[in-house]
């Protein structure tokens, strides 16, 4: 009962979301929850606190499509490997792809480093208006320095106890819902 009620909270959360935001980061309901479940399979997080991050992702205006896709990956992946919150690492990637110059800032002084070259081209896409140039340039970065940190612990002994755990909780969820 306690996972089917905590899929119920983060389903209306999404829904709220993309429904504040006018759907700009142009994915659906359906597509948010095939998102987290398809990363909870592969990482062994549960799906609901990966929802819980992609609708924090879906306050940021500017980030949408594959993009929207990309971030919510990264973010795990920051998460994982340098022991953040979950939530708080989706507002960090959130900023900085909301705000790529700033973002940089507020990466860096967290631990991710980006030359001076990559800061003079996030400068520059960002002033010729090719805001989405600068965030892949960003999510690059995070994925080079991080990227298959929450698939590696999905490979690890806990990793695959959780991954069955979600499973099973995902099963109970669908039978509660249908009662």
């Amino acid at each position: 009962i306690e996972t089917a009620n905590e899929h119920a909270v983060a389903l209306a959360q999404t829904e709220a979301a993309i429904r504040s935001t006018g759907g700009t980061a142009q994915r659906s309901v359906d597509d948010i929850l095939e998102l987290s479940a398809s990363l909870s399979e592969l990482t062994s997080i549960d799906d609901e606190p990966i929802q819980e991050a992609a609708n924090t992702l879906l306050t940021f205006r500017d980030i949408v499509g594959d993009t929207f896709d990309q971030a919510t990956a990264a973010t795990l992946d920051l998460s994982v490997a340098m022991d953040r919150d979950l939530r708080g690492s989706a507002v960090m990637v959130g900023r900085a792809l909301n705000d790529p110059v700033r973002g940089l800032a507020a990466l860096t002084r967290v631990g991710v480093q980006f030359t001076d070259e990559q800061r003079a081209a996030v400068e520059a896409m960002v002033a010729f208006g090719d805001t989405a140039g600068a965030q892949q340039l960003i999510l690059a970065e995070l994925n080079a320095e991080f990227g298959g940190s929450a698939e590696a612990l999905g490979e690890t002994t806990q990793g695959r106890l959780n991954r069955v755990k979600n499973q099973f909780e995902a099963m109970a969820a669908t039978i509660l819902e249908d009662l």
